[in-house]
């Protein structure tokens, strides 16, 4: 009796052997798969978008320059339609100034 129990141990002893051994493998190709990608792909340099493109203060003049602008045809100038149509020239104008100025497309 004690000799058959010994052999059905050993027998689930090295099915688990196997199977570790299997997962052991796996892992170490999931490891490795990785790696591969980790190496292939190029590092991220924080955001990407548009706007962070620009640096702080240069996201602040875009927003600010305008404004002040704005600002300055509202008290100036006294024809509320001319008003109108400067502060819309200013926004139609001001992508194409960013561009110039900041020197980026």
């Amino acid at each position: 009796m004690s000799k058959e129990r010994a052999k059905r141990r050993a027998e689930r002893l090295a099915v688990l052997e196997r199977e570790k051994a299997v997962r052991a493998r796996k892992v170490a190709r999931r490891q490795a798969r990785r790696e591969v990608v980790r190496k292939i792909t190029p590092k991220r340099r924080g955001r990407t978008g548009t706007v962070y493109r620009f640096r702080r203060a240069e996201r602040i003049g875009l927003v600010v320059v305008p404004l002040v602008a704005a600002a300055a045809v509202w008290s100036l100038v006294p024809d509320i339609a001319l008003r109108i149509v400067l502060i819309a020239l200013i926004l139609l104008v001001l992508p194409a100034l960013t561009a110039v100025i900041l020197g980026r497309r």
